[in-house]
């Protein structure tokens, strides 16, 4: 009996496809880690460096993973990149306390608060009210708001440190099993099913960020944010954590090397036009970086104001920024739990765009490995529900009192920083100067009809690598051990821990080198001179006059995987 091997899908429409890769670009790393990055490091000193690596990093790695991609590390960075479904989870369980009357972290009445909770909801700039008692809150003995007290005592139960796991959430554990549900359901038929659950998920989130934004900004006090958001401090320019945490973050939201890119860029015909798509699609991804921190550094300002201390001493920086100042300017609206409602609902749904793109990633590297068995009716399906319960069962230590600290860790060490950096750097070399720059150009000319610039190739030979080696190197010499919120420093044991989860993704580079080489017949330079032999030398035109390519190159060109090294 014949077995039917279902062809390799292809986005419907074309806009399908840029709603796909604005949701999978424009995410939690805009909304949720670019602010408390920023805020964490003095705010406009950190847009500096920021717009530096977007520019000479940034654009020119898009770009590439849009064109081409490279191997297994990007998987094992992408399955450390699972555990940012804990923070869909935190907001669900968010906008399921949106529908009490008040909201629970806007009062002080709560069972979860201590006589330190500030109620900034107030409308006296100097008194509070818990219960019945009129309290004093600028006199230094209550320092925690609201918010803070909710988002630490009342959602995660904080231990007092990785050492102390704690029990299980029982509530946000439910909530990350619906998030997986959803996720699941969401992509378990491929591009056909993510492809119209995009046009909702990737396009409402920027109607609420918009209206937050101007919300934020009327509020009193959101000026000082502004001001401390856009000026630089000149003595943190010198600091070099600042700039290494800005071109991480530029790395992380871009989403390269991670694999997301190609994949996406696979189900496109050959000839679309990957390089106008790449250069909008940064821009937009810059763009809403800077609307966020607009939006929420006015919400820090008028937080400062209304407790009278500087803005760096409103809230501790850390993952959970976002959970404190945007909840508290939706407090402050006209019918706040609508407000509250759809600021997690966007948040949802830009943390599902990007858990769209890591699965889809995750499942077609395997399908297209293995097309002959894969590709065939439910083995998808089939696939997808066995890694997601996999993971949800690896992740229900998340939800634990000590979860916090655990996805500090992984999100520290295993999917930004160093495993990005050498992955970039690695990729730049084989494309850049193993498969030619000028060879890629060519393939997008051919491609797009569009060539790029002498920019692209002078950041993919010298400039970008050099930046990934600068940035590298300097991740060891100045390196910063992992702290908790309150400025604690991790214990030996984690952080060590943590060196493992970085180096994990980095080793397959050079186990696959290694076992290429072994397994290549021929002497040691035969070896050297047919691993460093680009594919397209075998199955492509070789001569500049011949650069047309034919329907087997490009192919290649837009598989997620190509066996460059």
């Amino acid at each position: 009996m014949e077995i039917k091997v279902e062809k390799r899908e292809q986005w419907t429409r074309k806009r399908e496809y840029i709603l796909a890769a604005a949701g999978n670009v424009v995410g939690l790393g805009n909304v949720w880690r670019f602010p408390y990055l920023c805020y964490k490091n003095g705010g406009g000193a950190f847009l500096v460096p920021y717009c530096f690596f977007a520019l000479l990093c940034g654009v020119p790695l898009y770009l590439m993973e849009t064109a081409i991609g490279t191997g297994y590390s990007y998987i094992v960075i992408q399955l450390y990149s699972r555990v940012y479904t804990i923070i869909l989870a935190w907001a669900l369980l968010y906008l399921i306390y949106c529908f009490r009357d008040p909201l629970p972290w806007a009062t002080c009445n709560n069972p979860w608060n201590t006589d330190r909770c500030v109620d900034l909801s107030s409308l006296n700039s100097t008194q509070t009210y818990r219960g019945n008692q009129s309290v004093n809150w600028t006199s230094g003995n209550l320092t925690k708001s609201s918010v803070s007290e909710f988002w630490e005592r009342g959602v995660l139960s904080m231990s007092g440190g990785i050492e102390e796991l704690g029990g299980v959430q029982w509530e946000l554990l439910l909530c990350l099993l619906a998030v997986w549900v959803v996720c699941y359901f969401c992509v378990w038929k491929g591009v056909r099913s993510t492809g119209k659950v995009v046009y909702f998920t990737a396009v409402f989130p920027y109607v609420m960020l918009a209206i937050l934004m101007v919300r934020g900004l009327t509020l009193p006090g959101a000026w000082q944010g502004v001001v401390y958001y856009l000026y630089p401090d000149p003595s943190r320019l010198v600091d070099l954590q600042v700039w290494m945490e800005a071109c991480a973050q530029v790395l992380f939201s871009y989403g390269v090397a991670s694999g997301t890119h190609i994949t996406m860029s696979s189900y496109n015909k050959v000839t679309n036009n990957c390089y106008r798509d790449s250069v909008w699609l940064c821009v937009l991804n810059s763009c809403t970086s800077l609307v966020s921190g607009f939006a929420v550094f006015s919400c820090l300002g008028f937080m400062a104001e209304k407790q009278g201390i500087p803005i760096e001493k409103v809230v501790t920086s850390g993952p959970g920024l976002a959970f404190i100042a945007f909840p508290q300017a939706v407090a402050m609206m006209p019918v706040p739990q609508l407000w509250a409602a759809c600021f997690f609902i966007m948040l949802i749904l830009l943390g599902l765009d990007t858990v769209f793109a890591g699965l889809e990633t995750l499942t077609s590297s395997m399908i297209d490995m293995f097309p002959g068995q894969m590709r065939r009716p439910w083995r998808r399906e089939i696939l997808l529900v066995v890694f997601s319960s996999f993971i949800f069962l690896l992740q229900i230590t998340l939800t634990t009192q000590g979860g916090v600290y655990q996805f500090e860790l992984i999100d520290y060490y295993g999917a930004n920083g160093i495993c990005v950096l050498f992955v970039s750097l690695v990729q730049c070399v084989a494309v850049g100067w193993a498969f030619g720059a000028e060879r890629i150009r060519d393939a997008l000319e051919d491609m797009t009809g569009q060539r790029p610039g002498v920019f692209y190739t002078v950041c993919w030979r010298y400039v970008t690598p050099l930046i990934c080696t600068v940035c590298f190197i300097g991740f060891f010499l100045d390196f910063q051990p992992l702290k908790t919120s309150d400025g604690s420093v991790y214990p030996n044991w984690a952080n060590n821990l943590g060196w493992a989860i970085a180096m994990s993704s980095v080793v397959t580079i050079p186990i696959c080198a290694v076992s290429k080489f072994y397994f290549t017949e021929g002497s040691f330079r035969q070896r050297l001179l047919v691993l460093w032999r680009p594919v397209s030398d075998v199955v492509g035109p070789k001569t500049k006059e011949e650069r047309s390519l034919n329907e087997t190159e490009m192919k290649l060109l837009s598989a997620p995987f190509p066996d460059m090294l």
